[in-house]
C-alpha cells in the first residue's frame, strides 16, 4: 500500500444514517483535501432518502447501500488483489489514477458504536496474515453527551478515534485508560461541518432581512408528546409576542424519513393540531443547517449538535432549560457554557452571552486547518507505516475473554460471529442491484423500511398509549 506521497489518498466512508454520512464524508475532506472518497451507507432503519442526502451537502458522490456482510466481502476481495499482486499493475495504476481494484488507504467508520465493533472484527478475519492492511478510523458525529464509556469501548480498536474538541480527547482518554486499553488512537480534531461565514449582527440594522430565531429541534429529545406539544407551542407563543421576527422551526426530516434517532412524534403532527391559526411569521423549515444558519440571528434548541455550529460562527444561542437540565435531554453538556435560557426569558427580550472559555474547550471558532492538523499528521503517518512496515493487527478492547457475554450478541446483531466470520444462514450474500431481479428486490426494501417505520412512529406509540390506560 503506497504513501501519501505517491498521489492522492483514496478513502472509503460507512455510514448509517444521513447524519453520520455527512460526518464521515465531510471528515475524509478535513484529514484528506485531495483524496478520492467512495461512500457506503450501511442498510438498516436509518437509511437515509435522496432527499436527505442531497441535504447533507457534503460535495461526494452519493454512497451505496449495502449490508455489512457485502461489504466486509468488498474489502476483503480488495485486500485478496493486493496480496496476490503487491508489486504489480495495481499499485503503479493507484499512482496514476487511483485504481479501483487496489486497497483503500483509509477507512472511515461513521457509525453507531455495536456496528464499528462488528467492522472491526469483520476486518481483522479479513485482513488477517495480509502483510498489509487499510487505516480504520471512527469518531462521534456530534456532542458526546450519552453513553460515553459504552460507546468509546465499541470504537476501541480502530487506528484513530476522532475527538471533537480538546474536552471530548481528554475524556476519551480518561475511559480507555480506566479499563487499562491503549489510549493512543485518540486524536483531537473539531467537528468538521464548523465553517460558514462568521454572524452578522448588523444585517436587521441595515434592513436587509428580519430578525429571526430559528429553533433547531430533535427527532427523540424531548420524547414525550407533552413536553414537545409544550415547545412548540411556547415557539408559536414567541412568534405572536414578536410580530416583528421570524420564527422558524427547523425541521430534522420529514415524517417517514429517519436520522440518527427515531422520530416517533414529527413535529409536522403537532404542528396540525395546534389551537387556532399559527401566525404568519411563523413557519417551518427543511434544509442544510449551514445554509440556514446563515440568516439566523438566535439559535434555540435543546440539545442539538446545531448549537454548537452556531456559537462556532458567533451566532447568539440559547440552550432551553424549561423542561430542566438533565441527562436525559442532553443539554446537561452545556453547563458552564453560559447559554441557558428558558422561553420566558427569551420572549423578555434576553440574549445569552456564551463563556469564552467554555467555546475554547469546545474547540469552537478555531481555524478548522489548524484543528485537523493533528488529524492530518497521524494519518499520513499510519499510512506510512502501512506502505513500509505494515500495521499491527486490529486489536479492539472487546474480544470473546473481555466480554463473552457481549460480544457474540453485538457480532450476531450484523451478521458475524465471534471470529468475524459471516453466521451461517445469515441474509447477507449477493445482492444484485440491476436488471428485473434487482429492481424488485429495491422495492422490496422500500416498501418493508416503510412499513417498519409506520410501525414505529404510529403503532408503537399507540401500543404504549394502551398500556398506559
Amino acid at each position: 500500500m503506497p504513501d501519501s506521497s505517491r498521489g492522492p489518498l483514496r478513502l472509503a466512508v460507512l455510514a448509517d444514517s444521513d447524519t453520520r454520512w455527512k460526518w464521515g464524508a465531510l471528515t475524509a475532506r478535513r484529514i484528506a483535501p485531495e483524496s478520492s472518497v467512495d461512500g457506503y451507507l450501511l442498510r438498516g432503519r436509518a437509511t437515509p432518502t435522496a432527499r436527505q442526502l442531497a441535504e447533507t451537502d457534503t460535495g461526494v458522490d452519493e454512497p451505496e447501500e449495502i449490508t455489512a456482510i457485502n461489504f466486509l466481502r468488498l474489502i476483503g476481495d480488495l485486500q485478496e488483489t493486493d496480496t496476490e499482486n503487491p508489486n504489480s499493475a495495481n499499485n503503479t495504476a493507484k499512482v496514476a489514477g487511483n485504481s479501483e481494484d487496489a486497497p483503500y488507504d483509509a477507512l472511515i467508520l461513521a457509525c453507531v458504536g455495536g456496528s464499528v465493533q462488528a467492522m472491526l472484527h469483520g476486518l481483522a478475519r479479513a485482513w488477517h496474515g495480509a502483510p498489509r492492511r487499510t487505516v480504520v478510523i471512527t469518531g462521534y458525529v456530534g456532542v458526546v453527551y450519552e453513553k460515553l464509556t459504552d460507546g468509546l469501548l465499541l470504537r476501541h480498536g480502530a487506528d484513530i478515534v476522532l475527538a471533537n474538541s480538546a474536552y471530548d480527547a481528554s475524556r476519551f482518554r480518561e475511559q480507555f485508560r480506566g479499563v487499562r486499553a491503549d489510549s493512543s488512537a485518540v486524536t483531537e480534531c473539531a467537528l468538521p461541518f464548523l465553517a460558514g461565514a462568521p454572524y452578522d449582527p448588523r444585517a436587521v440594522e441595515r434592513g436587509e432581512r428580519p430578525y429571526r430565531v430559528v429553533f433547531a429541534v430533535q427527532p427523540s429529545v424531548p420524547g414525550t408528546r407533552k413536553d414537545r406539544a409544550y415547545l412548540l407551542e411556547r415557539a408559536v407563543e414567541h412568534a405572536r409576542r414578536h410580530p416583528e421576527r421570524e420564527v422558524v422551526l427547523k425541521l430534522r426530516s420529514k415524517p417517514g424519513e429517519h436520522t440518527t434517532h427515531i422520530e416517533e412524534l414529527p413535529y409536522q403532527r403537532l404542528v396540525e393540531r395546534i389551537k387556532g391559526e399559527t401566525p404568519a411569521n411563523f413557519s417551518l423549515a427543511y434544509g442544510n443547517m449551514g445554509e440556514v444558519l446563515d440568516g439566523t440571528d438566535l439559535l434555540v434548541t435543546v440539545s442539538s449538535t446545531a448549537a454548537l455550529e452556531s456559537l462556532h460562527r458567533g451566532i447568539p444561542t440559547a440552550v432551553l432549560s424549561d423542561l430542566g437540565i438533565r441527562e436525559q435531554h442532553g443539554n446537561h453538556y452545556f453547563l458552564g457554557s453560559g447559554c441557558f435560557a428558558s422561553w420566558d426569558e427569551l420572549d423578555g427580550g434576553h440574549v445569552p452571552t456564551p463563556d469564552a472559555g467554555w467555546l475554547a474547550d469546545q474547540g469552537l471558532r478555531r481555524d478548522p486547518d489548524e484543528a485537523f492538523a493533528p488529524a492530518r499528521a497521524r494519518l499520513a503517518a499510519l499510512v506510512h507505516q502501512a506502505a513500509e512496515d505494515g500495521l499491527p493487527p486490529l486489536d479492539p478492547y472487546y474480544t470473546v475473554r473481555t466480554a463473552p457475554g457481549y460480544l457474540p450478541g453485538v457480532l450476531a446483531r450484523h451478521g458475524l460471529d465471534v471470529k468475524g466470520e459471516p453466521l451461517a444462514g445469515f441474509q447477507g450474500g449477493p445482492d444484485p442491484t440491476t436488471g428485473v431481479r434487482g429492481a424488485s428486490k429495491r422495492l422490496l426494501r422500500r416498501t418493508a423500511r416503510g412499513a417498519y417505520r409506520a410501525g414505529v412512529q404510529r403503532v408503537a406509540p399507540l401500543i404504549r398509549r394502551w398500556g398506559q390506560l
